[in-house]
């Protein structure tokens, strides 16, 4: 377990490496030497690792959870589908313990867990799957503007099926307009799918009334919670969800599995993706990786017991590192709804910087611009853009993850470069002058040459 009293000097050193961080080094302009060639030079360097303040990415694995893998890594070996002897049967138990502690966090019951390699597969098999199995008389899917990128993909092959599909847009707040909702259901519909947390900017849609919703009209509803579950409480039968995505790397489990809520009564029936030898209900065929599915129970049975006091802790950070930043910074807009949100995303939109440039500046703090699914494209998020952002807030804004293992004095260190770092920024920007002079920049006729 990392020390709760744990400082900002005593992060990590690169193996064999005891130099100091040059916080002043140089960095080459991007613009000049290739992306891959500045990750390279960075990887090199015999320094301290940056803090990690980038949780909506992933998580680093608890301590306990892979205490709780190792025993099946090494001794207990035995493919969980071998009926035949001792082997297979340790295995097996190992894999179904794990079942329940996923189906317990979540009020489900451990026959409607299906594990999946993550919850980019989970979202694939539960969209086209309905779809699919559904489409003699349903071939109408319902989604967001602001979902996870696979769910959207999911959306546009199901399109070039010739399914329709509609892509609601969200408020400037975020959060669906449920009326619009109740609207776009159609006698045809088989499918609603609206993420629980977003990724990008925290936002809790308000899936318990969404649910209420989809009952009424016969329309199945599918939620990717990998951003929420473990961090906020979630009940499926409360809530009426049919399908759910979940991850483990979220939640401080392994990388490379998840699971895939399907219910029973009333039944959700889908085709699966994936053929061979029947196992996970014959939807998810291939031998369940014991190690990966035990990780998984672990951290989600260390969620439920500490959801309450991460939550608790998680908001004081947030609170801190928010607080202290638009204290000391003008201009500094906070992305998505301040109530319904996860606090442990904060995505802050700083006026007169660009976000890339901000991100650099920051080099010894581990922070991401947006998703890191698509964080290597230099559009503007479209998730900013689906809330109505400006595109220059788009372009300047920073996604801020905070989670269990985070410190007060990371976030301090945070906050403090950061301000440090904007007012550089802003100091060297002609638009920053310019608005100091009270010069309306909307006002301006730009020309290009």
């Amino acid at each position: 377990m990392l020390s709760p009293g744990r400082t900002v000097s005593s992060r990590l050193l690169r193996p064999g490496s005891w130099l100091p961080l040059r916080l002043g080094s140089e960095r080459t302009a991007a613009s000049s030497v290739p992306k891959e060639l500045i990750k390279k030079r960075e990887l090199e360097k015999d320094e301290l690792r940056p803090l990690y303040m980038d949780f909506q990415a992933t998580t680093p694995m608890d301590p306990r959870v892979l205490d709780a893998m190792l025993p099946y890594q090494v001794n207990y070996y035995g493919n969980p589908h071998s009926r035949t002897h001792a082997y297979g049967w340790e295995s097996e138990s190992a894999m179904e313990t794990a079942r329940k502690q996923v189906a317990d966090l979540i009020g489900a019951d451990p026959r409607e867990i299906i594990f999946t390699s993550g919850a980019t597969e989970s979202n694939n098999m539960a969209i086209k799957g309905v779809a699919r199995f559904y489409q003699a008389k349903k071939r109408h899917v319902i989604t967001t503007q602001t979902e996870h990128k696979c769910v959207l993909d999911s959306c546009r092959i199901l399109e070039s099926e010739g399914f329709s599909v509609t892509y609601l847009p969200v408020q400037k707040n975020g959060l669906l307009d449920l009326e619009l909702l109740e609207a776009s259901i159609r006698p045809d519909t088989s499918l609603v799918s609206v993420m629980s947390v977003n990724n990008e900017i925290g936002v809790k849609q308000p899936i318990k009334e969404i649910g209420k919703i989809c009952r009424s009209k016969g329309v199945f509803l599918h939620t990717d919670a990998a951003q929420a579950v473990g961090k906020i409480p979630i009940n499926v039968s409360d809530s009426r969800i049919d399908l759910m995505s979940i991850s483990a790397h979220k939640i401080y489990g392994p990388k490379g599995v998840g699971a895939l809520y399907v219910r029973r009564r009333p039944r959700v029936r889908l085709e699966p993706l994936q053929n061979g030898g029947g196992q996970e209900r014959g939807l998810r065929s291939g031998t369940v990786p014991t190690p990966l599915a035990v990780g998984l129970g672990a951290a989600c049975s260390i969620a439920q017991q500490e959801m309450e006091y991460d939550h608790h802790r998680v908001s004081m950070l947030a609170n801190r590192l928010v607080s202290k930043v638009m204290s000391e910074l003008p201009d500094v807009i906070m992305n998505g709804d301040p109530e319904q949100r996860y606090p442990g995303c904060v995505n802050l939109s700083f006026a007169y910087v660009e976000g890339e440039s901000l991100l650099m500046a920051l080099k010894d703090v581990a922070l991401s611009s947006g998703s890191a699914c698509t964080s290597a494209s230099l559009e503007p998020s479209y998730v900013l853009r689906a809330i109505g952002a400006d595109e220059d807030l788009a372009h300047s804004s920073i996604r801020f993850g905070i989670g269990r293992f985070t410190t007060e004095d990371e976030v301090d260190y945070t906050a403090e470069k950061c301000i440090q770092q904007v007012h550089r920024l802003r100091e060297m920007s002609p638009l920053w002058e310019m608005v100091q002079e009270g010069i309306d920049l909307k006002s301006i006729k730009w020309t290009q040459h």
